[in-house]
Formats: C-alpha cells, sequence, structure tokens
C-alpha cells in the first residue's frame, strides 16, 4: 500500500492542467495503485493525479457501487439536464458545497494497460466522474459554483454527445484492473 499526501488548494498542480499519458508502462500502473490506495484510505470518491502532483490525465473513483479508473479522459454530457447536490473535495477539507452537474454522463478512455475504457453513469456516479476530469483540467468544484449558465471547461458540449457511436458500456472490477493488488 502507498498513501501518499493529497495536495490542498492553493498547491499550483491543481490549476496547472494535466498531461496527456503516453506510456501505458509500469510507473502508470504504480501511480493508479498510489490513487486508488490514497483515495481509499482517505475516504473520498475519487483521486485525480494532480491532487498526488502528478500532473497527467488519470483519476480513479468509487463511488455509487462503481469503481475503477481512466487514463486520457473525454467526458460527454449526456443530455442537457442538471443536478445540484451536495459535493466536497479531497483537496479543500471541509469545504462541502451545492454545485450544479450534468445528471448523466458519457466518459471514455483507458486503463493502465492501454484498454478503451466506457463508463456511463448519472446522479451521484456522473458528478464524481465530472469532477475528477474536473481535476485534470485545473477546475476545482468551488469554480463551478456561479457556473451555471456557462459552458462546460472540459471543451465538451452535448452536442459533442457521441451515443450514436458508443460501444459497450463497461465497469472495471478493481481485483481484476489491479492485479489483484490495490
Amino acid at each position: 500500500m502507498s498513501v501518499r499526501p493529497i495536495r490542498l488548494l492553493g498547491d499550483p498542480v491543481l490549476r496547472n492542467g494535466s498531461a496527456e499519458v503516453v506510456d501505458f508502462d509500469r510507473q502508470l500502473r504504480g501511480l493508479v495503485r498510489d490513487l486508488w490506495d490514497t483515495m481509499e484510505s482517505s475516504g473520498g470518491a475519487g483521486l485525480a493525479a494532480p491532487q498526488l502532483g502528478e500532473p497527467l490525465l488519470v483519476f480513479t473513483y468509487h463511488c455509487a457501487g462503481h469503481a475503477g479508473h481512466l487514463v486520457n479522459p473525454s467526458l460527454y454530457p449526456l443530455g442537457e439536464q442538471k443536478h445540484d447536490a451536495p459535493e466536497g473535495c479531497l483537496s479543500v477539507p471541509g469545504a462541502d458545497r451545492v454545485c450544479p452537474r450534468y445528471r448523466t454522463v458519457l466518459v471514455r478512455g483507458w486503463n493502465m494497460h492501454g484498454e478503451p475504457v466506457e463508463v456511463a453513469g448519472s446522479e451521484l456516479l456522473a458528478r464524481c466522474l465530472q469532477h475528477e476530469t474536473d481535476h485534470l483540467h485545473g477546475v476545482i468544484f468551488l469554480d463551478r459554483l456561479d457556473e451555471c449558465s456557462q459552458p462546460s471547461r472540459t471543451g465538451r458540449g452535448p452536442a459533442e454527445s457521441p451515443l450514436g457511436e458508443a460501444g459497450p458500456v463497461t465497469e472495471q472490477d478493481p481485483q481484476s484492473s489491479f492485479g489483484g493488488l490495490h
């Protein structure tokens, strides 16, 4: 188990954005394990690489009965419907706020072995996936509190939703995704 310190609001790595992962190697698998271990030990629903000081497009999640990780994710809102609900962040301890998010989203990316992954979620899972994707682009959930009418800062909008071309949605089992080591 490798639990690492979580970077807190004010640390520049949380605002600078992240680089695309190009090497699906042992170092990436170690980062995913560190993200998983740190997220689980902290009681979080998700954790993004910048929160561990690693400016890479990677996050883990474990919420609403779903668990896994995504590398180089792209997020697509599925519809215009928003949902306001309480949200918090491991990088902003004690600052739970009601935050607007899309009710349903699709996220496409890769797992740590370079295999394609798709995750669709509504309500809490959708909130978690949006929250972690935001972290990869230097956005903290507090930035969303007054954004109800502004476009998504992920660069993806509802018009770009890939519903017609989506393959089967897959869910990652943490045991198999992490080779039984998490």
